[in-house]
């Protein structure tokens, strides 16, 4: 699953692995749905086996259904259910271990009464979710689709929702003619009668019972292929142009994967379908993906980045690491997640190089980091709630272990360990422990102290570093102290420049106190330590502004470099400097350009011309788009009306990064001419230059475009973009607020009641209601003619709420 990750503390509370009492072997679903009660009509036939001990009962969760029958055999069986959670079933006689038994259950999911915690942004995980189901919303699609991980598959069948539960399937899925189905698996049969028609689902490999699904909606399907296994986008009819742009990579990543693990792809087919009012990122269904809306992208979005493209990676990767071989418990969710992580480094690394990869793992730490995680171990026994282990230690520092992992055995043997621990493990649950024994067998290597220290305890080194010149002996010093209270033991990296030249030299800490004395035949130019930035570490040294203008033209690794940028650029009225942070406009990572080009001061005395000039065929030539766009930003704060050929031809540009800045820019050397584009500008466009075009119109004062606005001003306000645009939006709050605009007022309050429900688990809904009372009293204190009405489209927006 890909989600957005918040940090919650560890708790004391122990949570072992679900105990096996029977195995789930098989399961057969009928469903039908009543959308206007938001309910599921079922049937199921559950084949179980008692694990090991006897035993003449069985315990299925079952949340919130009505229950209408339970038989075996057409024998009517008893059973209790109290507490709307567990059906507890008295079997006919006493079952012996591996002694097969199937029970029929017929029942009605009830996903609404459903009330558990979800993972992230979901209130309530009710497993199956109905989108628009009367069809009331005319901008929003009727759909349904399930959601099962962690354990809300039980929310729409009765079953052992457990991770180390594995069992094969079928589904008749009942729905209108209209709609399309997808669940795991393979399309056996399809048949009508009247204006309904039934698919047939079924497979025959087994999986856990979270990642059952159904997805049905009115989508266009573009289809695919990996060798001979069918790879099919399900998309709405709008993007179907774009399917295959936005998820036309999957056969190559599958292929690359295959390869990689030395595993071939484990399924039969490949199937990814995106969902309105997704209450998570993305989510790994076998053979059934389901990505949440933000993957829609239109060409002019693509060309500057494919947005999704990690995710789609990630939830691949699960195929292999959490599908085919699972996490047994919750606790042991690095299994699952921190491989799906691991696997964003290792597609950006064959796909798009060293440098790439570089960027993305320095963004995924630096996120661990700052998220106040030092208490929470990976492999994490205590917790308050599962949910609470999809976070920044089980996906990102848990991504950066296994890149450790890889770096300390070497690639032949960290790959070739991934492939025995899969072929091992296949088809069945596992946990870490496993992982390591596989790793010690293969290597020959004690790997306790790696395991010990980075999956069963928390933190990291924080590491100060000082250096020791004997300018006789010519050697330095490097001493290492160890500030946290723990003590870790760790490979470690030391470059030395000496007059250009780069010797990588690799040591072994073990103590707080470590101290390597390295010879040298002149001065070093700079010493960097954890060189190949694969140690997961925060580290403290002194370091003049000379040191990291070398260190930002010469070191290796891409977070080096970033680090020192942000240095220099702090002192650029020294030359020296300034010229650094010019050549860094030429880095071979476009986000160091792209630094560069937001704090480059062309006020200081040292900018010529041609530095300006410079900017100017970046503008026009960089192979980034996004770099292209920075730079064009960057000449539109010089406010040059000789500039402005630069930003009408950015005007014809494929990428929207390009042609918002170009329009802003524009805006400030010729306001006519940036307004009358802006008016003319398809509505697809308008929508994803929301920022761009808010700044124009708010700056103008544009009543008229109040409407507009109001659709992304709360999204702009709290989910997306940077400080300065959270800026431009709350001022665009404020200006709808007062405003005489009834249609504004009532795009700004429908997004509110949309976003308060959707977001409801982050107490949004509660943030949407303070706000919706900040706009009576705005509306209030203004007292234009339709402040009645107003008020009162922002009060009914509010009841649906409270």
């Amino acid at each position: 699953m890909f989600i957005s990750l918040v940090s919650v503390a560890q708790s004391k509370v122990y949570q072992s692995e679900k105990e096996k009492i029977h195995d789930l072997v098989h399961t057969k679903l009928k469903v039908d749905f009543n959308f206007d009660q938001k309910t599921m009509n079922g049937e199921a036939w559950i084949t179980a086996k008692p694990h090991f001990y006897s035993t003449n009962t069985i315990t299925l969760d079952a949340k919130a259904m009505l229950i209408h029958q339970v038989s075996i055999n057409n024998a009517a069986l008893k059973y209790t259910y109290d507490d709307g959670l567990n059906l507890m079933i008295s079997l006919p006689k006493t079952y012996q271990k591996d002694e097969e038994f199937t029970i029929y259950i017929k029942y009605t999911a009830q996903p609404e009464k459903v009330y558990q915690k979800g993972s992230a942004a979901i209130t309530s995980a009710k497993g199956l979710y109905f989108i628009n189901a009367d069809g009331s919303d005319k901008n929003k699609p009727t759909q349904i689709w399930t959601q099962g991980e962690t354990e809300s598959s039980s929310c729409w069948f009765p079953t052992i929702d457990a991770p180390n539960q594995k069992t094969s399937e079928e589904i008749y899925i009942t729905v209108p003619d209209k709609f399309v189905t997808l669940s795991n698996g393979e399309l056996v049969s399809q048949s009508k009668k009247g204006t309904n028609r039934t698919d047939y689902w079924k497979f025959d490999q087994k999986h856990a019972p979270y990642l059952f699904f159904m997805g049905i909606g009115e989508y266009e399907i573009i289809k695919d292929s990996y060798k001979n296994i069918p790879v099919n986008y399900y998309v709405e009819k709008e993007f179907a142009p774009y399917a295959k742009d936005i998820f036309g990579l999957t056969p190559e990543m599958i292929g690359f994967f295959s390869d990689k693990l030395g595993v071939e792809y484990p399924w039969n087919k490949y199937s990814q379908i995106v969902g309105r009012d997704y209450v998570s990122g993305a989510m790994e269904n076998t053979t059934a993906v389901m990505h949440g809306e933000e993957a829609y992208q239109k060409p002019g979005q693509l060309i500057d980045e494919n947005v999704q493209e990690n995710t789609i990676a990630h939830e691949l990767f699960h195929h292999w690491f959490g599908d085919l071989v699972t996490a047994e418990s919750w606790s042991n969710l690095t299994l699952n997640e921190s491989f799906a992580n691991y696997s964003e480094y290792l597609w950006r690394e064959y796909k798009y190089g060293k440098v790439n990869a570089e960027m993305h793992a320095h963004e995924n730490m630096d996120a661990y980091l700052n998220g106040q995680n030092e208490s929470k171990t990976l492999v994490r026994f205590n917790y308050d709630d599962k949910e609470d282990m999809f976070d920044l230690v089980s996906y990102n520092k848990g991504g950066a272990i296994l890149h450790m992992l890889r770096v300390y055995l070497g690639d032949e043997a960290f790959f070739t360990g991934l492939k025995q621990y899969l072929n091992t493990y296949k088809n069945q649950s596992a946990e870490v422990h496993q992982l390591r024994l596989i790793f010690e067998k293969l290597t020959g290597k004690d790997l306790n102290w790696f395991f010990n220290q980075w999956y069963f305890a928390a933190g990291h080194p924080n590491i100060e570093i000082s250096y020791d010149y004997n300018t006789l002996r010519k050697t330095v010093t490097v001493n290492i102290v160890q500030l946290q209270a723990d003590t870790f033991k760790f490979p470690f990296t030391i470059d030395v420049f000496e007059s250009g030249k780069r010797t990588r030299h690799s040591v072994f800490v073990d103590a707080k106190d470590a101290s390597f004395t390295f010879p040298y035949t002149k001065q070093p130019n700079l010493i960097q330590v954890n060189a190949d930035g694969s140690l997961i570490c925060e580290i403290h040294e002194n370091k003049v502004l000379s040191d990291y203008i070398f260190q930002l033209k010469n070191a290796d690794n891409y977070a080096h470099r970033r680090e020192a940028f942000l240095e220099v650029a702090k002192k650029q009225d020294d030359k020296d400097a300034f010229n650094a942070v010019v050549e860094a406009l030429d880095d071979k990572s476009y986000k160091i350009r792209i630094l560069a080009l937001q704090q480059i001061d062309l006020i200081n005395k040292f900018s010529k011309k041609d530095v300006i000039q410079k900017i100017m065929n970046i503008a026009d030539t960089d192979a980034k788009t996004l770099v292209q766009a920075e730079a064009i930003n960057t000449l539109g704060k010089l406010t040059d009306p000789l500039l402005k050929p630069i930003f009408e031809k950015g005007l014809q540009s494929k990428s929207y990064s390009v042609l918002g800045k170009s329009l802003v820019s524009l805006y400030y050397v010729d306001k006519p001419a940036a307004i009358a584009k802006s008016k003319v500008l398809p509505d697809e466009v308008r929508k994803i230059l929301a920022t761009p075009l808010t700044r124009i119109f708010i700056e103008e004062n544009d009543e008229s475009e109040l409407p507009f606005i109001a659709k992304t001003t709360l999204s702009g306000m709290y989910l997306t973009g940077d400080d300065s645009s959270k800026v431009l939006f709350q001022k665009a709050f404020k200006q709808i607020s007062e405003s005489n605009n009834s249609e504004a007022i009532q795009n700004l309050v429908d997004d509110m009641v949309d976003k308060g429900k959707q977001y409801k688990g982050f107490n949004f809904d509660k943030v949407v209601i303070n706000l919706m009372r900040d706009m009576i009293k705005d509306q209030q204190k203004a007292n234009k003619s339709n402040r009645e009405n107003n008020i009162e489209i922002i009060k009914t927006a509010m009841a649906k709420l409270l």
